[in-house]
């Protein structure tokens, strides 16, 4: 297995995340998590990385906050898209883009970050163990670090659920590569062992599309989304439910 570029489906994959009801719910609850990562930090303009961005979304809107980030992909398209999406606009200033993998980022910038995000980027790569504990060496002593990533006890519960038990059985190892879905998902428990390795403890668990998934009508999820939405954020942190998410979320701090 190789590391995973967009490049050549990138319109795809920003339809898919931003263009749809559980792209929408999946920005909704990863801001609110953001915010109270935002929380936890000094009230002043922050030093941040957003370590496999794609187009920036949550980037922009952190620098439209004042903050200084550093966007980082291996994608030149989406890096693109977000030049594009950026142009003309004040915030523009602050956002340096850097078109690398995140594994290389150590070359480029200085490790002194109060925040670093990490969304879904891990279940594509080959080394998700390594390039997780990589990151955390570019944060400050009292930096956080905003992690999402699929969750495969969540994978396996669907696929129970829509009676894919030959797939289970498997291993869930796909016959052909499904473009838009995740390589290399994840069992939370061994990110959280990654985390102990290198002193690093879990602040706050958010569960990331923990019904919109599991819906037996999924129209319901346009027709009542307000309320669905609503449902999730109310729910998203409470078990068992916060481990049913699609994506698990992770506040990260290191041990003091």
């Amino acid at each position: 297995m190789i590391d995973h570029n967009f490049d050549g489906i990138a319109h795809k994959f920003l339809k898919n995340i931003y263009g749809t009801t559980k792209g929408k719910i999946r920005t909704a609850v990863v801001w609110q998590a953001i915010l109270d990562c935002l929380a936890l930090l000094p009230q002043r303009p922050l030093r941040i990385l957003d370590a496999g961005g794609g187009c920036g979304f949550l980037a922009q809107k952190l620098a439209a906050m004042g903050h200084q980030v550093v966007l980082c992909d291996i994608s030149k398209v989406l890096l693109d898209e977000a030049k594009k999406q950026m142009q003309g606009k004040d915030f523009a200033k602050n956002v340096h883009i850097i078109h690398c993998p995140i594994q290389q980022l150590s070359e480029h910038v200085d490790a002194d970050f109060d925040l670093i995000l990490n969304h879904a980027v891990l279940e594509w790569l080959e080394c998700p163990k390594q390039t997780l504990q990589g990151l955390l060496t570019l944060l400050n002593v009292n930096g956080v670090m905003s992690l999402m990533f699929y969750n495969k006890d969540a994978q396996r519960f669907h696929n129970l659920l829509c009676a894919n038990f030959d797939f289970v059985e498997r291993g869930m190892l796909r016959k052909k590569v499904v473009r838009l879905t995740p390589t290399h998902p994840l069992l939370e428990k061994d990110v959280q062992s990654w985390l102990k390795e290198v002193n690093f403890y879990v602040l706050q668990k958010t569960g990331v599309r923990i019904i919109h998934d599991y819906l037996k009508d999924p129209t319901q999820s346009v027709h009542k989304y307000a309320q669905l939405l609503a449902m999730e954020q109310k729910y998203n942190q409470q078990e068992p439910y916060a481990s049913l998410g699609r994506y698990t979320h992770l506040m990260i701090k290191a041990t003091q």
